[in-house]
């Protein structure tokens, strides 16, 4: 890890540990604990990580700020730092200068898409995005009717959303823009169309899977080193064990495929086949680690891990609920099978071997 990464997740992470504690945060029924830690994350330049300094962005790289939102999965993180960060590298996709507060981008989901007019107006309908109603601006990709792709700088205000939550009780809404002026608009890179934003998206909903599966893990196993049934430590029965075994090798599994789908694409020059490969790959199997290290963890607590007060429901809910932002699990699998059989038998073994 590069010194200049320790020192952007090291940030990170201390603004998580002292203004994200999950416990006091479970315990606050207001929401109080969401301004300061988003002050602090903005003042620490955090949203704004994928930003060139020409754009008025941190000018971070690609690695370090994938490493952040590892550290964001750790702490379970409600604000919409992702989606910011997200929809900044968007924008400097098409040299669009960003700005300041929170933002998400649309469209969200493969099966949703947003038009652009001939005046020049953008149109459509939007799922499932997540922290919407947060939002002060949206970084929206736009099709236009001559088949080329636009990025979109939209004020938020502008559009009628429809407030909606996810299984982990943060917003996930629906917008939708009728005929919506946007502040700035401009072609997108040639190349780039909605398949890469979702395979971006992907590899950032797989790097907070992975570290919520940590979370979920070091949880599980302090918890069976404390709780005694039977005059001794949970921790010491053997079906204990082999769960927090089994809990160990998916969250071990979904680091490693979120983790080098991050790191395949801060080394490459474009979304090549190669790209594809281990984005779609790691969305799969951290989607699949989510279920079943979700349940691996409850069930390793037993009744209380159900109750409101706990913690460990702010991890395993989330981490459920991001398996279906930028393209389900299932949606992944068949894509990826498509590209798989269109290359050939004879082309399968060079690409897998090839990473």
């Amino acid at each position: 890890m590069a010194e200049s990464e320790n020192i952007v997740v090291e940030t990170a992470e201390k603004i998580f540990a002292d203004l994200a504690d999950a416990q006091t945060i479970n315990s606050d029924k207001t929401g109080s604990w969401k301004a300061p830690l988003w002050q602090a994350l903005s003042e620490a330049g955090l949203p704004l990580a994928w930003v060139p300094d020409d754009l008025g962005g941190s000018g971070a790289s690609l690695a370090d700020g994938f490493a952040v939102l590892n550290a964001a999965g750790r702490f379970a993180v409600a604000v919409p730092l992702a989606e910011t960060m997200l929809a900044g590298w968007l924008f400097a996709q098409a040299k669009i200068a960003s700005p300041d507060g929170e933002m998400t981008v649309i469209p969200g989901s493969p099966k949703d898409r947003i038009t652009l007019n001939a005046d020049g107006s953008l149109s459509g309908r939007a799922r499932g995005v997540p922290f919407a109603k947060a939002a002060k601006h949206f970084a929206v990709l736009a099709h236009g009717n001559n088949g080329g792709i636009s990025i979109a700088l939209v004020d938020a205000a502008k559009g009628r959303i429809e407030a909606g939550l996810n299984v982990g009780y943060d917003n996930s809404d629906t917008v939708t823009l009728d005929k919506v002026e946007p502040v700035t608009i401009k072609p997108a890179p040639k190349g780039f169309d909605q398949a890469t934003l979702m395979l971006m998206g992907g590899v950032v909903r797989s790097l907070q899977i992975a570290g919520a599966l940590e979370a979920m893990l070091d949880i599980s196993v302090r918890y069976s080193n404390e709780r005694v049934a039977f005059e001794k430590k949970i921790s010491k029965f053997q079906a204990v064990q082999h769960n927090l075994a089994r809990l160990a090798g998916e969250s071990a599994a979904a680091l490693a495929a979120a983790t080098s789908a991050a790191d395949a694409i801060a080394n490459a020059t474009s979304f090549d086949d190669a790209v594809y490969l281990e984005a779609a790959s790691a969305k799969i199997r951290c989607a699949e680690a989510a279920e079943k290290g979700g349940a691996i963890a409850h069930q390793v607590h037993g009744a209380i891990g159900f109750t409101i007060e706990h913690i460990l429901h702010r991890y395993s809910l989330r981490a459920l609920a991001w398996r279906d932002d930028f393209g389900s699990e299932s949606h992944w699998a068949v894509e990826l099978g498509k590209r798989v059989a269109a290359r050939g038998a004879d082309e399968l073994w060079p690409l897998v071997a090839s990473r």
